[in-house]
């Protein structure tokens, strides 16, 4: 198993649950986050005054999906999220070592 997560535009989120739905992913979790990468944030005028606003908001998905769906689950999120501009986001893959469902412990992909 692996877990991905993916830090998006929050207007993209739609698009990308929809994607993910399409073949099948319909277990994520999603967060609200401020970050930046290369673009650094941009600079705001409020009543007169220049701010540098330097964490800019995104959304954060984690998926967990068997290994044999990586490379598909990688290709709809990013092409669903994907706008050619700088500060489209990124995704990371981790390995998962077991997963355990609560309710009735079933376990690694059964569990997910």
């Amino acid at each position: 198993m692996i877990k991905l997560e993916a830090i998006i535009q929050p207007h993209k989120l739609e698009s990308v649950k929809a994607a993910l739905l399409e073949i099948g992913v319909d277990g994520m979790t999603v967060t609200e986050v401020r970050g930046h990468g290369r673009q650094k944030g941009h600079k705001e005028t409020y009543r007169g005054m220049e701010y540098n606003v330097d964490l800019l908001p995104k959304m954060k998905l984690e998926i967990v999906i068997p290994n044999a769906r990586q490379e598909e689950v990688i290709r709809k999120i990013a092409d669903a999220a994907k706008t050619g501009v700088i500060g489209d986001g990124k995704i990371f893959v981790t390995d998962i070592v077991d997963a355990v469902r609560i309710r009735n412990d079933d376990r690694g992909e059964a569990a997910i």
